[in-house]
């Protein structure tokens, strides 16, 4: 199911074939995880969830894969934090951009940005260098699902707070976010929705102590053991001590 929403996205132009490259990488490594979503992952959106609930002009990123395999969800937690959606492409081209737009405004979105009056992010040379001045631009916090290295390292340098949902552990997304959450997306932003709503009327003294108590690297570190760990039960050889 989730191979015909990234084809289909393919073919009505939201995904580039680098994309599918990319959707392939992340299954292998989900299938690892056993295509589920860890108490790992679970802490790291709450500690997301509740970095959102705190920040003052969150921005939820988008590109074609995950406007293919996550529209609605996507929508519905835009909606929930009154985030606006800004469409971020790697291979950019203004097509693109409006019809992922398109696609999404067909959804229910009511706030996508991204070839309106953009600016230019200091230090990158790749399309990605180009964000809304009312989105990315001015955000304290970003959401960037399936993001770039290059991108996430300078979105960082410029203070911006970074929540990364990212398959491999090991990336350079995932090391330089400030929270990055090791899951699938089309599991991620569903159950960041849910953590979003349970953590909606809390007061933000209680929020902060939910963000500051999360270690983003110890976190990371635990998910890399639960690879080996898993990779060692398969292969049938004696769990790690």
């Amino acid at each position: 199911m989730i191979r015909k929403r990234i084809v289909e996205g393919f073919e009505r132009g939201l995904v580039v074939p680098q994309g599918l490259l990319a959707h392939g990488r992340g299954e292998a490594l989900d299938y690892i995880l056993g295509e589920e979503t860890t108490p790992q992952a679970y802490e790291a959106t709450r500690a997301a969830a509740a970095l959102l609930l705190l920040s003052k002009r969150p921005v939820i990123s988008v590109n074609g894969n995950t406007a293919a395999l996550a529209p609605q969800d996507i929508i519905r937690l835009s909606k929930l934090l009154n985030a606006k959606i800004e469409v971020n492409l790697f291979y950019r081209s203004q097509e693109r951009v409006k019809r992922i737009k398109e696609y999404l405004s067909s959804m229910g979105a009511s706030q996508v940005l991204g070839d309106d009056d953009v600016a230019e992010l200091p230090g990158l040379s790749s399309p990605r260098r180009f964000a809304s001045r009312e989105g990315i631009y001015s955000a304290d916090t970003v959401l960037v699902p399936l993001e770039d290295g290059d991108r996430a390292e300078k979105l960082v340098a410029l203070g911006k707070k970074i929540i990364a949902i990212d398959l491999n552990p090991l990336s350079r997304t995932a090391q330089t976010a400030t929270v990055t959450i090791v899951d699938n997306v089309v599991r991620a932003i569903p159950n960041l929705c849910v953590a979003v709503e349970n953590l909606g009327d809390k007061p933000p003294i209680e929020l902060e102590k939910i963000y500051g108590d999360f270690d983003n690297q110890a976190n990371l570190k635990a998910m890399i053991e639960l690879i080996l760990r898993r990779l060692t039960r398969l292969a049938g050889l004696e769990v790690l001590k």
